[in-house]
């Protein structure tokens, strides 16, 4: 089954299958030698539990991951990891990678300021994402961190706010539209990925994409081409050769892709510009209101100051990167909320409660101090992605040595961490399939590892945008349940996930939702 898999799949595609035969000889050669040069390497690699003893089995486990489907992933590391248990090693033609899902070892790991550079899946975004935040390290990663902190200060984020409410009340408005005459809505996911793009277009580009009026749809179709062929190549190791993957059809759609979202990002930073030199010949303010700058447009400031600091590929780098980083992730967390708070209508009733304190009657946007306000509905946030962490896998490549309590790991090897493994350890949440917010009241929090929960990874590569994700979930989610009823029509054990670039869901129930009337009619007219 394996192995007609593998041959189904290359012969989809004649280029692709003699460059990858091509491939597969000097890989070959490359496997069988590329060990037997470090007896020290091999020997601490050999003490740890393995999946992969031999060359042939490590062959087979190559080819068996190239025959996955998305949904296939994730099941089959968490077979391993409950049979081999929190350390595990594999190999996968000349890479030996370790899973780790123990809290301590994830801490000695990701706490490293020393172990900060991301694994070779990382090199496959750069394409599209070059050397930003996300996939750069050593001194660029540092001294692009310290610079781009400051944008993500408080004060700043404070001003995203109206944009936050503005997007996310045109999701509520297109909700009630297509639940219509009672009819049930069963791509509930693309409504709020949709929202999701558009706030963070206006947010870090500081432009309005309308996706949700149905505009710039081939920008959102390039996102999820490019997205979904990043992951096959990942998990498709005749795809790692360069050649290969260039000459293949789906090598050729990414290049196709990925051309309309540079050329569109690039034309974005050209006018900001522009009209950043007009704002500055004006006054600063000339209706008394505070005038609000993108993420795109802070960078754009940076380099005018220091020039050497960023550059306009600099600028782009950055600016693609926190696009992606900042819909795709949050938006499969608001989606999988708004599934559970409909399966559940007592935790709706709670939280709308809540939320009923927080604004009365009155129909005004949130602020600030009312997200903080947020409690019960934060929890809710945190216990969805905890089940569904967007991230499916955290990745360092060792330039040293890694002492852990019971293992070293040589340098050179990968080491992986699955936030949806360790999120659903039992050992450390009782009951882990089931959907519990009160695990994060402050009571249940006392005494939990720090890196038992890691939904923003951890550590100094934590996620930089982590407090605007937050900021933008309360934001949707507190306007939909104050505007409209959810019902989900279906159970958790229907819901489908799949490792993408980030986790998805292939297959959700579908959801009804009713207006609150005399409320709602606000959000429709």
């Amino acid at each position: 089954m394996i192995f007609s898999n593998v041959i189904g799949a290359l012969t989809s595609d004649s280029n692709t299958l003699w460059m990858a035969l091509l491939s597969l000889v000097v890989l070959g050669v490359y496997y069988l030698f590329s060990d037997r040069f470090s007896e020290n390497r091999g020997r601490q690699i050999s003490l740890l539990p393995s999946v992969t003893r031999s060359q042939w089995t490590s062959l087979i486990l190559s080819l068996k991951l190239a025959s996955f489907g998305p949904r296939d992933i994730l099941p089959y590391f968490d077979n391993i990891i409950k049979k081999y248990g929190s350390l595990i090693h594999l190999k996968i033609i000349a890479r030996h990678y370790i899973i780790i899902n123990d809290p301590d070892d994830i801490k000695v790991l990701l706490s490293s300021v020393q172990h900060i550079t991301k694994g070779p899946d990382y090199e496959m975004l750069e394409p599209w994402l070059n050397k930003g935040l996300l996939t750069s390290t050593d001194q660029k990663w540092h001294s692009r961190r310290k610079l781009l902190t400051n944008t993500f200060h408080f004060k700043i984020l404070e001003t995203y706010v109206p944009s936050l409410n503005k997007h996310s009340r045109s999701l509520v408005k297109n909700l009630i539209n297509a639940s219509d005459n009672g009819k049930s809505i069963a791509d509930i996911d693309s409504h709020v990925t949709l929202c999701a793009l558009d706030i963070v277009c206006e947010t870090i580009m500081g432009v309005n994409l309308r996706t949700q009026e149905g505009k710039s749809m081939n920008y959102v179709k390039a996102i999820k081409n490019v997205s979904q062929i990043l992951i096959k190549r990942i998990f498709t190791f005749w795809y790692w050769n360069e050649i290969v993957f260039n000459l293949s059809s789906i090598g050729r759609e990414f290049r196709k892709s990925l051309k309309l979202l540079h050329d569109f990002t690039e034309n974005v930073i050209r006018e900001r510009r522009k009209i950043l030199e007009n704002v500055e010949q004006k006054k600063p303010d000339e209706n008394g209101k505070k005038r609000i700058y993108s993420f795109l447009d802070l960078l754009v400031g940076v380099s005018k100051e220091n020039p050497g600091a960023m550059t306009d590929k600099d600028i782009r780098e950055e600016v693609d990167t926190f696009l992606f980083e900042g819909h795709d992730t949050s938006s499969i967390a608001m989606t999988m909320a708004i599934i559970h708070l409909g399966l559940d209508q007592n935790m709706q009733n709670s939280v709308r409660d809540e939320l009923y304190e927080i604004f009365g009657d009155s129909d005004r946007d949130a602020t600030m101090e009312d997200l903080k306000a947020m409690t019960n509905l934060e929890r809710v946030i945190k216990e969805t992605m905890r089940l569904y962490p967007s991230v499916t896998g955290i990745t360092r490549t060792l330039k040293e040595p890694l002492h852990l309590n019971k293992y070293t790991i040589p340098s050179k090897s990968v080491m992986v961490v699955v936030p949806h493994l360790l999120h659903r350890d039992e050992n450390i949440y009782p009951n882990p399939e089931q959907f519990d917010p009160d695990r994060f009241l402050p009571e249940q929090c006392n005494g939990r590892h720090p890196y038992a929960y890691i939904p923003f990874s951890a550590g100094p590569r934590n996620c930089i945008g982590q407090k605007f994700a937050m900021y933008q979930m309360k934001t949707v989610l507190s306007t939909i349940l104050r505007y409209t009823i959810v019902e989900t029509l279906g159970t958790q054990k229907s819901i489908v996930i799949s490792t993408q670039l980030i986790m998805r869901a292939d297959y959700l129930p579908s959801v009804k939702i009713t207006p609150i009337t005399n409320i709602a009619r606000h959000i429709i007219l």
